[in-house]
């Protein structure tokens, strides 16, 4: 039994120190980024996220959770990173929502993770959660990723 407790793999998944709410395709979107730690794969990742938030007024005020549509919910293999977006469209819980609104609201947003481990061909999870204060409004996340031989002076000398 200590074996199994030990040796039970775990997800091991970064996520981004904060979310984003920003212009995307013509219309806003609610992002934030997640990275695999791990030194296998995680395959089958599913991803869901809620929004938790007090509706109403007074004694009248209660504690709604709402499923986000995710532009895309899985992924076959996780080997590096993946940004998560929720269109903020006709649609959306967050469609009427702006940063004091969502402060008012005390909304948080719920994100759990559900994939299999490659190595161990068990099912692990993570999850983690994002308050309005943890959210950068009109912001863009920066490229991961440099292309071979350019440097972050090189491509500020093209630029002038």
């Amino acid at each position: 039994m200590l074996f199994a407790r030990i040796s039970r793999p775990t997800a091991k998944v970064l996520f981004s120190r904060n979310a984003i709410i920003a212009h995307y395709h013509g219309i806003r979107a609610f992002e934030f980024r997640i990275a695999n730690a791990r030194s296998s794969q995680i395959i089958e990742l599913h991803a869901k996220v809620f929004l938790s938030l007090f509706e109403g007024e007074g004694a009248q005020r209660t504690r709604s959770f709402h499923t986000l549509h995710l532009e895309r919910d899985d992924l076959s293999f996780f080997p590096l990173n993946w940004t998560i977006v929720h269109p903020i469209d006709e649609t959306s819980p967050l469609r009427h929502h702006d940063e004091e609104s969502l402060i008012r609201s005390e909304a948080e947003f719920l994100i759990l993770l559900t994939g299999i481990d490659d190595t161990f061909s068990q099912t692990v999870h993570a999850r983690s959660s994002y308050k309005p204060g943890e959210i950068v409004w009109n912001a863009k996340f920066r490229n991961l990723y440099e292309p071979i031989g350019t440097t972050s002076r090189s491509r500020s000398t093209s630029a002038s």
